[in-house]
């Protein structure tokens, strides 16, 4: 095969983030809700049954499945789902950031308005254990605490160290990752949430 029909079988196509096939994706949605006269952030505290990280502080959102057409409409059905309500209810629907995160994981995050009141809201029980609110002036007011984490590189038992230069001296970098904590009254916001969260203030702070 020549070089010009081996550079032709590759034209055109759309790039992607490498190994991305493996990844698990999910969409997850940043609602902003109007209390009192002030735009306030609402968080879902997840269910106690749940399998996966019962009783954490998270935003709407989960697993893209086949039906959606894409990331935003897999975010804003998760959204309405959890939230018992219709998606005509969510309006202004922008993209943040996307996260390829070191557990396997794609997430695409949203940001947008609920169009309702806190009080018509009706949770999925089977998923949410509560809703809770924020004043967005507040968080921004805030600056995450922050902590290092380190992920440290073991390869296998029977990894070739022969193969390569220094063998098992070699200078492996090994990565880090800051986790965010914010905290409003008696609840506490970290992990992926506070990481999107901190992300999205940033972003509105810069446009102010």
């Amino acid at each position: 095969m020549d070089a010009d029909h081996i550079m032709h079988s590759i034209m055109g196509r759309t790039p992607k983030i490498l190994g991305s096939e493996k990844y698990s994706e999910f969409a997850i949605f940043v609602p902003l809700i109007e209390v009192d006269g002030e735009t306030h952030i609402l968080f879902e505290v997840r269910s106690f049954n749940m399998r996966r990280q019962p009783g954490e502080i998270c935003f709407p959102g989960g697993k893209i499945d086949r039906v959606d057409r894409d990331a935003e409409g897999a975010a804003l059905r998760e959204t309405s789902e959890e939230l018992g309500i219709d998606r005509k209810m969510i309006s202004a629907v922008q993209p943040l950031d996307y996260l390829v995160s070191p557990f396997g994981t794609i997430i695409y995050p949203f940001a947008g308005i609920l169009n309702v009141d806190v009080k018509d809201l009706d949770p999925n029980k089977a998923e949410v254990e509560e809703i809770f609110t924020s004043p967005l002036r507040e968080l921004q007011m805030k600056e995450p605490e922050l902590y290092n984490i380190e992920f440290k590189m073991e390869p296998e038992k029977g990894f070739p160290y022969e193969n390569i230069p220094g063998g098992e001296n070699y200078n492996f970098q090994a990565r880090n990752m800051k986790e965010h904590f914010y905290y409003y009254e008696d609840k506490v916001i970290w992990g992926l949430t506070a990481r999107i969260l901190h992300h999205f203030i940033e972003l509105i702070s810069d446009n102010k």
